[in-house]
């Protein structure tokens, strides 16, 4: 699908994709690993995150990071969740991944599913009005973490680095209790029962109705840490 799309003149190919959206607790990430004509075949074993166990996905990133043409990874903050929203909060952690490519810049994104949630509806036909550099276009596509290595490669930098950030938070005395290194955070039945006990902690997103949301998440997702 890249490569198609490389030769319709998109140079500059940037994959995208989050985590963490169904969490009750941490941050949203959003992934993104560049490629052009210069990044070959992409690592083996390169899939969507979900389907790699922990173990694969450590081993998959050194090779991500040599193949990519630039990679990064950003974060938007459960206070940031709980003041914007998870949709603005998704944008904003999109916007700080693109911003640590650098001088990299993108022809199109590849945004998995069928929502841009990257693009700010309030900038809409603003474009050649705003200051900063011009986003580029995006493009989403339906199973994009399968079809795409660029999706699939940054799905599974996202992944690893927010998992890092949830167990080495789980290291600190106030958030020990909720066993975010065994669940990342996500609506586990260790998870529930210490937020039962416990209340909320500064880690979790406030303005949900965690018990709603669990509920929601297990039947929509299905997520497992």
């Amino acid at each position: 699908m890249e490569r198609t799309l490389q030769r319709e003149g998109y140079a500059v190919l940037v994959g995208m994709d989050e985590v963490g959206r169904g969490a009750l607790a941490g941050p949203v990430s959003v992934g993104v690993v560049a490629i052009d004509a210069s990044c070959r075949t992409a690592p083996q074993g390169v899939k969507d995150s979900k389907l790699l166990t922990a173990a694969a996905r450590e081993r998959l990133v050194p090779r991500i990071r040599r193949w990519a043409l630039a990679h990064a990874v950003g974060h938007a903050w459960p206070q940031e969740i709980d003041d914007l929203g998870i949709m603005a909060a998704l944008r904003l952690a999109g916007e700080r991944a693109l911003a640590g490519l650098d001088a990299t810049r993108p022809d199109l994104v590849l945004l998995d599913g069928n929502h841009d949630w990257l693009t700010d509806p309030a900038r809409a036909g603003l474009l050649g009005l705003l200051d900063g550099p011009p986003r580029p276009p995006v493009r989403t596509m339906v199973k994009a973490d399968l079809r795409c290595s660029s999706v699939a490669a940054a799905s599974v930098l996202a992944k690893v680095e927010r998992d890092g950030l949830m167990v080495q938070a789980s290291t600190e005395p106030r958030h020990a209790p909720y066993l975010w290194d065994q669940n990342k955070g996500y609506a586990a039945p260790e998870h529930q029962d210490a937020l039962r006990r416990l209340g909320p902690s500064d880690w979790h997103r406030r303005s949900w109705n965690i018990a709603a949301a669990a509920t929601a998440v297990a039947r929509e997702e299905g997520v497992a840490p």
